[in-house]
């Protein structure tokens, strides 16, 4: 018994821009237009072709990028009004203006960190293995002993 041939597992462009950590409307009309397949993408991670190492490099990235740079949260950026792509020229003088919203943000986000690892490392503590139960009590030649009932006077 053969089994029939298997079809190549596709997505859509804008999952594979996202897996690739670029902002999809910058990229070739052809990488748009058409479904990659999990070979083509695998293909593009391991020998980037120019377009994707330039946009990877000067940009627009998308806001998941951004926040990265920034090391802020996706929502820190929408707080202090940033919607749009922005290009790494443009990220680098974020950085070196280094506004009060951006040191805020970037606060803000430390603290978001550090409290998740103390949570999970509370949440790791209390999946610590109970003690196991004591054995029964047994008499001297070994049978286990029955607890006593208790009557009620």
């Amino acid at each position: 018994m053969t089994s029939p041939h298997k079809t190549p597992q596709t997505m859509k462009p804008a999952t594979a821009a996202k897996k690739l950590g670029v902002y999809l409307e910058a990229t070739p009309a052809e990488f748009q237009d058409g479904l990659i397949t999990r070979d083509e993408l695998n293909a593009l991670q391991a020998d980037p072709p120019s377009w994707l190492r330039d946009l990877r490099r000067d940009g627009p990235h998308p806001r998941t990028v951004v926040a990265a740079k920034l090391r802020v949260s996706i929502g820190g950026l929408t707080r202090a009004g940033f919607a749009d792509p922005l290009t790494t020229e443009q990220i680098e003088a974020i950085k070196a203006e280094n506004p009060e919203w951006l040191q805020q943000e970037r606060t803000t986000q430390a603290e978001f960190r550090k409290e998740s690892e103390r949570v999970k490392t509370q949440a790791a503590a209390d999946k610590q293995p109970k003690p196991a139960p004591k054995p029964p009590r047994t008499d001297k030649a070994g049978n286990v002993r029955k607890p006593a009932s208790r009557r009620s006077r």
